[in-house]
C-alpha cells in the first residue's frame, strides 16, 4: 500500500475527543507515533472501526490526518529571521503520524485502544492551561 493509502487511513483515526463529564476530566494531546511503512500494516476496518466507535460515544468533535512527513516543512524564526527546512524537524525512526486531542479521566485507556498503538507508539501528555488576563487567554 502506498504512503497515501496510510495517509487515508490515518483520516479515519485522528480525532478530537471530549467527555460528558467535563468538570472531572482533564485535557491531554495523545500524539501518535509510526514508522510509515508500519502503518500500511494496518487495516483499514481496524482504524474505519474505531473512528465510529469514538464517534458513536460521543467524545468525538472533529477528525483530521496528517499527510506523510515527506510534505512537512519545518519553520524556525531566529534573531527575527525566518527559516525554512523541508521535512519534519528531526529524522527518526518513527514519524508523528497523528494525535488525538482528549477530555477525559480515563486517558491511558484510551490511548491504549488507538490502532496505530499496535505498530508505533503514543505519547500521552496533559494540556498546559494558558494564564488568563481579564477572560482572555494568553
Amino acid at each position: 500500500m502506498s504512503i497515501s493509502g496510510a495517509t487515508d487511513r490515518l483520516m479515519s483515526v485522528i480525532i478530537l475527543f471530549s467527555t460528558q463529564n467535563k468538570e472531572l476530566a482533564m485535557k491531554y494531546l495523545c500524539l501518535v507515533y509510526s514508522a510509515e511503512n508500519l502503518l500500511d500494516t494496518m487495516p483499514d476496518s481496524d482504524c474505519l472501526a474505531y473512528d465510529e466507535s469514538i464517534r458513536k460515544s460521543g467524545y468525538c468533535l472533529a477528525a483530521e490526518a496528517l499527510q506523510p512527513v515527506h510534505t512537512a516543512t519545518t519553520v524556525r524564526v531566529r534573531d527575527g529571521k525566518i527559516s525554512i527546512a523541508d521535512g519534519p524537524f528531526a529524522e527518526t525512526k518513527e514519524q508523528l503520524a497523528g494525535f488525538y486531542l482528549i477530555e477525559a479521566k480515563e486517558a491511558i485507556q484510551l490511548a491504549a485502544k488507538i490502532p496505530p498503538a499496535q505498530v508505533g507508539s503514543i505519547e500521552v501528555r496533559p494540556i498546559r492551561e494558558m494564564a488568563r488576563q481579564g477572560g482572555q487567554e494568553v
